[in-house]
């Protein structure tokens, strides 16, 4: 296995504990569709249906992982949210609907600096 692609699973791992130690309740993860890709579908404490996005990154790249989420990127993101959302409507709470969250991290040596950015705004997009 490719280096970039295990540091992707690692730190897919680490999102989800991440989001189980704040509360959030795990439905799926690695939903792929030939038009789109959800890393992790969760509810959070509220239950609004929550699709979350993970761009992990080496302290050691000229880049942040948020430099990796474009306008291109955020679209798909909430085209394939929305698709997902429409065909599982017993999942979307009529009262908290479903919202788009991004948590980057940085691995530093053997830990992860992390950020969770919540309800990622779409319409710049």
């Amino acid at each position: 296995m490719h280096a970039h692609l295990a540091l992707g699973i690692e730190g897919e791992n680490y999102a989800t504990e991440y989001l189980k130690q704040n509360g959030y309740h795990i439905i799926e993860r690695n939903f792929l569709r030939p038009w789109g890709e959800l890393d992790i579908i969760a509810y959070d404490k509220n239950k609004t249906l929550v699709f979350v996005e993970v761009k992990t990154l080496c302290e050691m790249s000229s880049l942040k992982p948020e430099d990796n989420m474009t306008k291109s990127k955020i679209k798909k993101f909430a085209r394939t949210a929305e698709l997902y959302a429409n065909a599982n409507p017993k999942l979307v709470n009529e009262k908290r609907g479903w919202r788009l969250d991004v948590i980057t991290l940085t691995k530093i040596e053997n830990d992860f600096e992390i950020n969770h950015y919540k309800n990622i705004e779409t319409s710049t997009a």
